[in-house]
């Protein structure tokens, strides 16, 4: 049977409108142009052709003609009088290249900034090698006859201008990344360089900051290491510096950022316009260290930017002499793109259930999974078959009691943001009985929370912000509680400082009541115990990224409601987004 796609009005009305503006207009292009629009709301970067040819086209409303793609080279061919499709290069709004992938010409381009932008950066920097090496021995000391890949991420990051650290929760990512920078301004002597640190959301960004602050003191650095290490962390945005209006960037290719040395952490949830806007903005000797988890969801906007640069360096290799000799003993001198993948859990060690569980839904064994749940023999992992019918709202009146017992008995803010992190719900999805907008009134009524028609907040509602507002100082996953201020709600965050901020609920942006989250709202938050519930069908929203990314979330249990089949699907199904970024920056190593 043939595979049919389901095209929307936005996609069939630009098509529509590439084919009146084209000259030459012909059912291929229309098809090309609503497909291209298609895979761009999917959050691909490209169509690539090949993998649509030959299906069917299902319009949003009736199409008296029959819309089927044709094989992939006679498409091509039909494609080529067309003026509004041109080669990479061409100011034409489709581009397509060598390979068959179709872009929106703002998709190509950004895709060309951010490869252009690393390959232009993965250089090897001038160093002194004997002052190079002693650092890196104080800081990372050599283990005889083992290959320790923190040191390797250190060689990466202080030798060359942008390196990518990757690895899953508790590998020490962020420790790594700090006593890479207290090297650094080790070895820059009495030329203090300027150095940045920043994350996608400001619950991700705090994280790090706390992280940075807490691996200063155990390191137990001279004071003046310490005192020249950061402490202040920015979303990107805030970084960059949103112009009124949210059109663009302060700082971009005229207007620079300051900084010797930039460190975004959760990299994986940096969409490609965003990365493309940061590496212009970052000036060309300056260093960029990304940290982040390549198997966790990607963005949720357009592109996979840490997932395909890793991949993109995993088949790559070239010869370094220079930096071999650093190594010392064992070096092989072999770097890769600059990315260095911590394997290493200091959270999750061998007897973790939930460290084994994250591992076998990320090599994608569904059956050894689904074994391991039902086992019973790790006290931190719990499956549930998913209640069905009435039972499941009560049921999940039952468990949101026990789990929230301690917030729900807050009385103070700080007491109350504290137990948020304990215990959160989670969910794949935003509607449906099993959707965060269900399961948050759930809540409420199970905690015994009341509110008037007239009353849109209560005592001890959390709030999780859902856009960046930058005279509040408000950033996309700040949480909130709100509670009384001499006598008057307000809602109260966490300041960087460790102290506490509040301001009225009428100020309060765009924002989200937060008992239950989505997995994809949760990233870059850690909670001490979690209940995930998956839906009683497959979804897109569903797939082995996704249980991964929000089996990590825990700290110290999860328990899962679900079915057997739709856990077993979510396990098989990868995240596959089209992307020619891996090929040009295969290409570029040449």
């Amino acid at each position: 049977m043939t595979e049919s796609i389901q095209i929307s009005a936005l996609d069939h009305h630009f098509a529509d409108f590439i084919t009146r503006i084209d000259s030459n207009p012909s059912d291929e292009l229309w098809l090309a142009a609503a497909l291209a629009s298609n895979a761009a709301g999917k959050g691909h970067t490209c169509l690539k052709m090949a993998t649509v040819a030959g299906m069917n086209i299902v319009p949003f409303c009736h199409v008296p003609r029959r819309l089927q793609t044709p094989e992939e080279s006679l498409w091509r061919d039909a494609l080529g009088p067309c003026d509004t499709i041109g080669n990479p290069g061409d100011y034409t709004p489709l581009v397509l290249d060598g390979a068959n992938r179709l872009y929106l010409q703002r998709s190509w381009e950004y895709e060309r900034l951010v490869a252009e932008g690393i390959l232009a950066r993965n250089r090897q920097l001038p160093f002194d090698q004997e002052l190079f090496k002693s650092a890196l021995d104080h800081y990372f000391p050599a283990i005889p006859g083992a290959l320790d890949l923190q040191r390797e991420a250190a060689i990466m990051a202080a030798s060359r201008c942008f390196s990518v650290v990757s690895g899953g929760p508790g590998t020490g990512k962020t420790a790594t990344v700090a006593r890479i920078l207290a090297m650094l301004i080790e070895l820059s002597a009495d030329v203090q360089p300027e150095i940045a640190l920043a994350a996608p959301t400001g619950k991700a960004a705090m994280r790090l900051r706390n992280s940075i602050l807490q691996a200063a003191v155990q390191l137990d650095l001279p004071p003046p290491v310490r005192n020249r290490l950061p402490d202040d962390v920015s979303t990107i945005h805030r970084l960059l510096g949103v112009k009124a209006g949210g059109n663009g960037f302060m700082h971009n290719r005229d207007n620079r950022l300051a900084c010797d040395i930039l460190v975004i952490d959760e990299a994986s949830m940096i969409d490609l316009p965003l990365m493309a806007q940061l590496l212009e903005a970052l000036r060309d000797d300056a260093r960029i260290i990304l940290l982040g988890d390549r198997d966790q969801l990607a963005s949720v906007e357009a592109g996979a930017v840490l997932a395909d640069i890793c991949a993109g360096a995993s088949s790559l290799s070239h010869s370094d002499p220079q930096l071999g000799s650093v190594h010392g003993e064992g070096g092989n001198g072999n770097v890769a793109l600059s990315v260095v993948n911590l394997t290493k859990s200091h959270r999750f060690g061998q007897s973790s259930g939930i460290g084994a569980l994250s591992r076998l839904i990320n090599s994608g064994e569904s059956a050894a999974a689904l074994e391991l749940l039902f086992s019973g023999g790790d006290d931190d992992l719990v499956w549930r078959p998913l209640p069905v019918g009435n039972s499941f709202g009560k049921e999940f009146i039952t468990a949101v009691r026990m789990g929230y017992s301690a917030y729900a008995a807050s009385d103070s803010p700080k007491k109350a943001l504290a137990e948020l992190d304990r215990f959160r719900v989670l969910s794949p999805l935003r509607s449906s009985m099993y959707g965060v907008e269900n399961l948050n009134e759930l809540c409420v009524a199970a905690l015994g929370f009341k509110r008037s028609a007239d009353e849109q907040y209560y005592r001890l509602m959390p709030v999780m912000v859902a856009g960046n507002n930058y005279e509040l100082g408000l950033f996309n996953g700040d949480t909130g509680v709100v509670m009384d201020n001499d006598g008057r709600p307000s809602v109260w965050f966490s300041a960087q400082d460790g102290g506490l901020r509040h301001l009225s609920p009428i100020r309060l942006p765009a924002h989200e009541t937060a008992f239950a989250l989505t997995v994809h709202k949760s990233q870059g938050s850690e909670f001490d115990k979690l209940l995930l519930i998956l839906p009683d069908r497959i979804s897109e929203a569903l797939s082995r990224e996704l249980l991964y990314t929000a089996v990590t979330r825990a700290r110290n249990s999860v328990e899962i409601w679900g079915t057997e089949d739709v856990f077993r699907q979510a396990v098989e199904r990868r995240t596959e987004r089209s992307s020619g970024l891996r090929d040009r920056l295969a290409g570029g190593m040449k």
